[in-house]
């Protein structure tokens, strides 16, 4: 495997997980804040589409299509998310790793990502952050634990 290809598996394989612990859960679930910060299960997965249209799209390429979905259903937000992982994926097999990126990411943070490398670590290590929390609020929703990809 090349290197590019295997941080691809390592993002897509977060990306299963957030959708996989999701699954089978209804509206009210979803909508449903269970920890102190007030997340829910379905503004978690609009996060990571907005987090995967920011890198990728404005960071990377310095611009970006539509951000968030008309609608707030569980239906329009996981195809949003889906909608922003398909476009990054165009945006990762189109640009090599080495490659500066055309946008900034504002804050000092912006500054340590120099190229599309840095870009996907980052994505993947958001992503797998985000995976672990719903790992915790998907437990206490309804106790089942372990619903990673299969």
């Amino acid at each position: 495997m090349t290197e590019k290809s295997t941080l691809l598996t390592f993002l897509r394989a977060q990306r299963e997980s957030v959708l996989a612990i999701l699954d089978g859960l209804d509206e009210q679930a979803l909508t449903t804040a269970v920890l102190p910060s007030g997340w829910t299960p379905l503004g978690m997965v609009a996060h990571l589409g907005d987090a995967e249209r920011h890198w990728f799209q404005e960071v990377v390429t310095g611009t970006a299509g539509p951000g968030e979905p008309a609608s707030k259903s569980p239906e329009a937000v996981f195809a949003y998310y889906r909608e922003q992982c398909r476009r990054s994926d165009e945006v990762f097999a189109a640009t090599p790793l080495s490659a500066r990126p055309r946008g900034r990411h504002p804050g000092p943070f912006g500054d340590q990502i120099t190229d599309l490398r840095g870009v996907v670590l980052h994505v993947i290590e958001e992503t797998a952050r985000h995976a672990g929390h719903l790992d915790v609020v998907r437990e206490l929703l309804d106790g089942r634990t372990g619903l990673g990809p299969r």
